[in-house]
């Protein structure tokens, strides 16, 4: 499953809004800058955020956006629902008024030529039903403040080159290397 943009750059908008949490409004220009990221798209995502009560604004020369609430009150799951809507791993599955979880390929159909009807089952609900929930609990369970306290997530370490890595022949002269106890 892979999230949309309105997800990864709204997100971002987050991130750098809470960043600068306690200073004046930042303007949106400002984010697209730094960030690289088209100002017009961001307005469409901000809007999203206001209207899902994450973000406030104020107009004027000194004008831009802020976080509603706290960072540390804000999780990954209201930023990602306002942007992308409800989750699903799959098309199929979605989650109903009550709360629970239904397959739109599962339902009542006509027995084949007998009275009544005949119930089908979807054979992967469970599955799905397991990846979303640890989906939205993993999202649930980050905040804002997350983000902003452990940029080392954001910035992964980059993955060792050919040269850093042994190849076959230097592992071999290593393991001929007579070991050596200090006495």
């Amino acid at each position: 499953m892979m999230f949309s943009t309105k997800a990864e750059y709204g997100v971002r908008v987050m991130v750098e809004l809470a960043r600068r949490a306690g200073e004046d409004p930042i303007p949106l220009a400002e984010i697209a800058a730094h960030d690289g990221l088209p100002l017009a798209y961001l307005e469409h995502l901000v809007a999203r955020l206001r209207k899902a009560g994450l973000v406030d604004s104020r107009r004027g020369s000194r004008g831009g956006y802020m976080l509603a609430r706290p960072s540390s009150e804000i999780t990954m799951a209201e930023v990602v629902e306002a942007l992308e809507g409800s989750i699903a791993p799959i098309e199929c599955i979605s989650q109903s008024a009550d709360g629970s979880i239904v397959c739109s390929r599962e339902s009542g159909r006509a027995g084949s030529g007998r009275a009544g009807t005949e119930s089908h089952a979807c054979p992967t609900k469970l599955l799905w039903t397991r990846v979303r929930f640890a989906i939205v609990r993993t999202l649930q369970e980050t905040t804002l403040a997350d983000l902003v306290l452990e940029p080392a997530l954001l910035h992964p370490t980059p993955l060792p080159t050919s040269q850093t890595i042994p190849t076959r022949a230097s592992r071999k002269s290593i393991d001929r290397e007579p070991l050596t106890t200090g006495a």
